[in-house]
């Protein structure tokens, strides 16, 4: 009797050490900030994540690519600083050195994120998930073992995107990679096919161009970046014929052939064939939605036609107890607006008043230079028939830009001509990326022109260009002609 009391007790105790308030399922950064806001709120939250914490992000996507860059970036200029007076013989890159310290970096970082959910009161378990029902997960852990888990009050599905693959150019890891392996070279390659022109193509492929590698890139569309405005693009793509890369649009990618450790990639462009020859093959041309194969079905989740989960303003699917975040929730593809979607999940969920609201989701390109946008762009205000101002702002004419060397690229803002409110802002130039966020917080609070451009901005900064873009679009530029 008393054996038996005792097993019921164990029995119990670990049926509650599985039950949950809510399950999130994925580690990135929409789910690692979902469960740390839970557990803020005091909601006891378990976070399954497949492989590490931080995501693609963290381990091999924005911040490993982002040390890289900067990394690559630097060489480049200590190299052509002749012009300052600074000259440096014999300047050497020990690109596995760097990815040891871009490691260190990512190392730091996963850490960070593992403890910062634990410490919120969060418990982590690596696995694969599977939903069994509106409250109910599977999870099948790294070491094989199965467990069943109960939420409550909910799930919340965070498993970000997959890299599409070509026919004919599956990734061997060796000469045809993904940015997973682009990220990791432990050397710079001779030459490398950049198979799509959008993001993640063109953020890497400069990278190992700095590094010394000659750059194909084979672009399907009529332009590099599509869907960024053409005037952005164009800095860029100046910069990468600089740098001697070759750029094939209207190109499509037939075929690989290998021959002798090496690849040959036929390109059609116009109903004509040209065959390429490369150390290595990058394929980067997009992303699709995880929410295959992880029990959507078992609970009636509905997905949209490209494969998305469809969510309300509140991050809700059709089934009340079953939310998703981020990437595998729709476009865009950004790791800020997963997070900033995670938080308001974890809000709803905990019974606060939160929905998605933002009236514009800034974004950034990591490519040389930068580009940074939010808000409209000229040509969707127009589709809109609005009539806009323009305010232009080139960085040749900042001092500050003349001073660090980087004077390519202008402060783009469009305006609405009746009444002066922003619509949008587009920046392509030296630290776009950071410049981006005075114009995010404008267009939050519906700023006029004239609120930014009042403003004082410190001098000499980069900053300035932005008031001076705004200015231009009234009127009233000082360092510049005036329409």
């Amino acid at each position: 009797m008393v054996l038996a009391v005792f097993v019921g007790v164990v029995q119990t105790a670990a049926a509650m050490a599985n039950e949950f308030e809510v399950i999130v399922i994925g580690g990135g950064p929409g789910g690692y900030v979902a469960a740390i806001r839970l557990g803020q709120l005091g909601v006891k939250t378990l976070c399954v994540e497949k492989e590490s914490m931080g995501g693609v992000c963290l381990n091999w996507g924005c911040i490993p690519s982002k040390a890289l860059i900067a990394a690559a970036n630097l060489a480049n200029k200590v190299r052509n600083a002749g012009h300052m007076g600074i000259t440096v013989k014999d300047l050497e890159v020990d690109v596995a050195k760097m990815q040891e310290w871009k490691e260190g970096i990512v190392k730091k970082l996963t850490g960070g994120v593992t403890s910062l959910v634990k410490g919120s009161g969060g418990t982590i378990v690596l696995g694969t998930a599977t939903i069994m029902g509106p409250n109910s997960v599977e999870v099948t852990t790294t070491d094989g073992k199965e467990e069943s888990y109960t939420a409550s009050k909910g799930i919340i599905v965070a498993t970000g995107t997959q890299m599409i693959q070509i026919p004919g150019f599956e990734p061997d890891g060796d000469i045809v990679i993904t940015a997973r392996e682009a990220v990791s070279l432990q050397s710079a390659p001779a030459s490398m096919v950049l198979i799509g022109g959008g993001v993640i193509g063109l953020e890497l492929g400069m990278v190992y161009q700095k590094l010394g590698t000659k750059i194909t890139v084979v672009e399907m569309m009529d332009q590099l970046l599509p869907g960024t405005d053409p005037d952005l693009v164009r800095v860029v793509q100046k910069h990468l014929k600089k740098g001697g890369a070759d750029i094939h649009l209207k190109s499509k990618a037939a075929k690989l052939d290998r021959n002798s450790g090496r690849a040959m990639v036929t390109i059609e462009t116009g109903g004509k064939e040209q065959v390429i020859e490369a150390e290595k093959v990058l394929v980067a041309v997009g992303f699709k939605p995880n929410s295959a194969g992880i029990g959507l079905e078992n609970a009636g989740v509905k997905l949209d036609e490209r494969g998305h989960i469809a969510i309300d303003e509140q991050m809700r699917t059709n089934v009340p107890s079953i939310y998703a975040i981020g990437d595998v929730a729709g476009m865009p593809y950004l790791a800020h607006k997963a997070s900033k979607e995670g938080e308001i999940a974890a809000e709803v969920i905990a019974g606060h008043k939160s929905a998605r609201d933002y009236r514009g989701m800034p974004a950034a390109i990591f490519t040389d230079p930068e580009i940074a946008t939010v808000g409209m762009t000229e040509t969707e205000a127009k589709a809109e028939g609005r009539k806009v101002k323009i305010g232009k702002f080139p960085f040749a004419a900042s001092g500050r830009a003349m001073a660090v060397s980087e004077t390519d690229g202008f402060v783009k803002v469009i305006i609405d001509e009746a009444d002066h409110q922003l619509l949008g802002v587009a920046i392509v130039g030296p630290e776009a990326s950071d410049l981006i966020s005075e114009s995010a917080l404008a267009l939050e609070m519906c700023a006029y022109a004239e609120d930014v451009a009042l403003t004082v901005h410190p001098h000499p900064t980069l900053g300035e260009g932005v008031m001076e873009a705004f200015k231009h679009a009234l009127g009233e530029a000082v360092h510049i002609m005036n329409r």
